[in-house]
């Protein structure tokens, strides 16, 4: 058998090799001590997909080829290096609307070399050339919707108008009567074109009701479409590696999604189509929410309290992003550590913008994975616990969860730390979190605050406790 006879039989091997590596890595990436080991071996999945189908005898022109992964690789070494970790929720988005993109040009293109080589339309293509313009086009927009919101670039509230429902629902109804047209006259170059314009209308239309504050779920929502548009170009193309990791995509954002819908009480419904985050939610939340005065201290007696204590859980959240803290956060967990104070971190499922970006900064700051708890392991050890150290953190620890049914996050599953002898809370000020409730912890006897940026703020502990 010479090597050309081989190749057809080898690609298919190396896809299979490929595909092995992606579940073995995506496995891998469900912890943070394997975490980095999972990603370089998807990578190397990747790579063995890529050259495999680059030896592919469909492969017409690899000069191009070469020129865009240049340019790719470019792009891409600027944004790891540049983009902070607080805006990787947007980078996502990014990267789930150019996959989108990708695959509906796929489809575009395919459509495109079938009508003017005069090859046969077949029904069966046809609807995968459709199914890749839908779920390309809405993953496109909608992901530059979501970056927009989360960037500041568009309001965070809910964009809704009149009769906002059924005009969406006519947008779809055009699209799929367009479809049936176009699969009976596939030559009516006008439909296909309509086909394309409607798609990314119903990504900006699917996008623009839903708040700031649900983006994140939105937008691993939209790296399951990304996935899923992937595997219908692979169908387009008849490419089998392109659907499997496309079906992995797809199954891991969902995943992904409802891990996120469930550390929020709340179902992917009510994220998609309860405008949360508007006035009227908040306004019906706020009636609830407890007032009065709070204690504030400075950070001398918060190092104090931190110092002669003999336990301590330190909760992180988006205002650590915020300040990029980790690494002050690691140095005060040292000088704790120094004095014989029990360190620990509680991690929310939702702490953050996504799921694990807590655990990701931490893990950047060299915090040992075993002094990382999850909600469940924590919360029934909050009541021995003599100090929590909430930093940044707001919803995910708001009493008001379990008791206020008035409230947005009633039912929301959180962080106990009012049950731990004293709470140390750091914020710049008294805003609310996402939800536009106040957090009814700030308010309570043992709550103190320590007002201040976080970095600052923990700087400050840090050189307070080296006193001690």
């Amino acid at each position: 058998m010479n090597i050309s006879e081989f190749l057809p039989t080898g690609i298919q091997i190396s896809y299979l090799v490929a595909a092995s590596l992606f579940i073995v890595g995506l496995k891998r990436l469900g912890s943070p001590a394997t975490a980095r080991r999972g990603n370089q071996l998807a990578a190397l999945g990747m790579l063995v997909a890529v050259v495999a189908t680059l030896l592919d005898r469909q492969v017409l022109n690899y000069w191009v080829i070469a020129a865009g992964i240049g340019v790719g690789t470019v792009i891409g070494a600027i944004a790891a290096l540049k983009v902070a970790m607080t805006d990787m929720p947007q980078m996502v988005g990014i990267f789930n609307g150019l996959g989108g993109a990708a695959s509906a040009l796929v489809a575009i293109a395919e459509f495109w070399r079938l009508l003017s080589t005069g090859a046969p339309l077949t029904l069966t293509s046809l609807i995968t050339i459709i199914l890749g313009v839908l779920i390309g086009g809405v993953t496109l927009t909608g992901s530059l919707i979501a970056f927009a919101k989360l960037q500041g670039l568009l309001t965070g509230k809910p964009i809704q108008f009149p009769l906002q429902q059924p005009f969406n629902f006519l947008i779809l109804a055009a699209f799929l009567g367009s479809s049936v047209y176009f699969a009976i006259a596939p030559d009516t170059l006008p439909v296909f074109f309509g086909l394309i314009a409607i798609s990314l209308i119903l990504g900006v239309l699917f996008t623009i009701p839903i708040g700031g504050g649900d983006m994140p779920v939105v937008i691993s929502l939209l790296n399951s479409y990304s996935g899923l548009a992937a595997a219908a170009a692979g169908f387009v193309v008849n490419n089998n590696m392109l659907i499997v990791a496309g079906a992995l995509v797809g199954a891991s954002g969902i995943i992904l999604t409802n891990i996120m819908c469930k550390g929020m009480n709340r179902s992917l419904a009510n994220v998609l189509f309860a405008a949360f985050g508007s006035d009227n939610a908040a306004a019906a939340g706020s009636s609830g929410s407890q007032g009065g005065s709070v204690k504030s201290i400075d950070a001398e007696e918060g190092a104090m309290m931190l110092g002669y204590a003999r336990s301590v859980v330190i909760v992180p959240g988006y205002g650590m992003a915020v300040a990029q803290a980790q690494h002050a956060v690691r140095e005060l967990a040292s000088q704790l550590d120094r004095l014989g104070v029990e360190v620990k971190y509680a991690i929310h499922p939702v702490a953050g913008r996504m799921p694990g970006h807590m655990n990701v900064l931490l893990a950047e700051a060299n915090v040992p994975y075993p002094q990382l708890y999850d909600m469940d392991d924590i919360n029934p050890q909050f009541e021995q616990t003599d100090v929590a150290l909430i930093i940044g953190a707001n919803d995910v620890v708001n009493p008001a969860a379990r008791h206020d049914k008035g409230s947005p996050i009633y039912g929301m599953p959180i962080l106990e730390v009012d049950k731990a002898k004293h709470a140390i809370v750091i914020k710049r000020g008294m805003g609310t979190g996402f939800s536009g409730v106040q957090n009814e912890l700030f308010f309570k006897d043992k709550s103190m605050m320590l007002f201040g940026s976080a970095k600052d703020v923990i700087d400050m502990l840090v050189s307070e406790v080296k006193q001690l």
